[in-house]
Formats: structure tokens, sequence, C-alpha cells
């Protein structure tokens, strides 16, 4: 058994958007990966694409999310579906800092944002021993 505890997970990043990703291929999972990502309020996780669908899942606050063309609210007990290599993002649209956890239909998964807060195109890769950058995505 992999067995992760939310209120414990050390989060990456600065500024209004925190994550870690706490179940992917290199911690033993063969067909799954999660992300784990806080927002404060009016904070936004940048349009970006994943190699695999997700499913998000509102722990706690209040969200708008894009996902390609269509853009709605949720809220804390609220899931929504992403299917893999569609644009989509978030946005905090709450008092409160937002909570959500995805989970990822594939172990490895590589989400490409083509506007970085790092100056530029980014690939993050998760589950693989590092986070990888580079200038384009390597989707076939």
């Amino acid at each position: 058994m992999i067995a992760i505890d939310l209120e414990e997970l050390e989060l990456n990043g600065e500024g209004d958007l925190r994550y870690a990703f706490p179940l992917h291929e290199t911690v033993g999972t063969t067909g799954t990966a999660a992300v784990l990502f806080e927002l404060d309020p009016g904070g936004v996780l940048p349009a970006h694409t994943d190699s695999a669908e997700e499913t998000l899942v509102v722990l706690r606050g209040e969200c708008e999310a894009t996902v390609g063309d269509e853009t709605g609210r949720l809220r804390a007990g609220q899931v929504a579906v992403v299917p893999a290599s569609m644009p989509h993002g978030v946005r905090n649209v709450g008092d409160d800092t937002l909570r959500v956890l995805g989970f990822f239909a594939a172990p490895t998964v590589l989400s490409y944002f083509a506007d970085s807060r790092a100056g530029g195109p980014a690939v993050f890769v998760n589950g693989t021993p590092a986070q990888l950058l580079a200038p384009e995505p390597a989707l076939a």
C-alpha cells in the first residue's frame, strides 16, 4: 500500500501557487498519478495541457475552471474531469485558500505550460526522478 497524508505533504512553489506530486510511477504507482495544489485568493494555475486525463477534486474553496472553451465554477466537494491534452487552468475566486487534488489516468504525466511563470514555455514531467524543463512539449 502506498499511503500519503495530505496534511503532512510539503508543497513546492512560491507566491500564490503551491503544489506537490505525491503519487507517480517513481513512488510505485502503475496506473495513476496525483497532484495536490493550493491557490491563494485571486491566484491562478496557468493554462496548460497534460498528457493524461485528469480528475480534479476540490477539497476546499471555490474556483473558476476553464477546460477548452468551457468555463465553470467548482466548490469544495465537487469534481471535474479534464480530457488528456485539453488546455485547462484554474483561478481561485473565493476568499479562502483553494485546495485541489488531481488524479491522472497514467503513472507518468507530461504537463506543458505555454506561458510559464519561469519566463517561457515549460514541460514538467511528473513520474520521473527529476522535474524537467524544456522549450517544447515532448508529446507524440
